[in-house]
């Protein structure tokens, strides 16, 4: 009983890609791409407006968010500035308090 012959004859990958001759691509080729029809300078210029122009609807949209926008900053800031006005001033009067009765308590510790 002799030993089976477990041996593949190698194929050079390479040597057969060449044997089946050239691949057909499936999308367009550099001719393809180099030869297409491209604008003109004058159409350029044309496109280019009009990305400068934009849509009307949208510009107005935005100008009145900005003016919402302000608006609700201005409230804001009124609240902020009526609000700080008034901590400002009860911080100031409870300074005074513990100034007056800081320096009563330690000046005189016995009373």
């Amino acid at each position: 009983m002799g030993k089976r012959d477990n041996r593949v004859a190698y194929m050079n990958p390479i040597a057969m890609a060449r044997s089946r001759g050239p691949i057909q691509s499936s999308g367009p080729t550099i001719q393809d791409y180099l030869n297409r029809p491209r604008p003109t300078w004058e159409e350029v210029k044309e496109q280019l407006e009009k990305k400068k122009k934009g849509s009307k609807a949208l510009a107005e949209f935005e100008e009145k968010m900005n003016e919402n926008w302000k608006k609700e900053l201005e409230k804001h800031r009124e609240k902020l500035l009526s609000g700080s006005e008034s901590s400002s001033k009860k911080k100031q009067r409870k300074k005074k308090e513990k100034k007056k009765s800081g320096r009563v308590s330690k000046s005189f510790p016995f009373f």
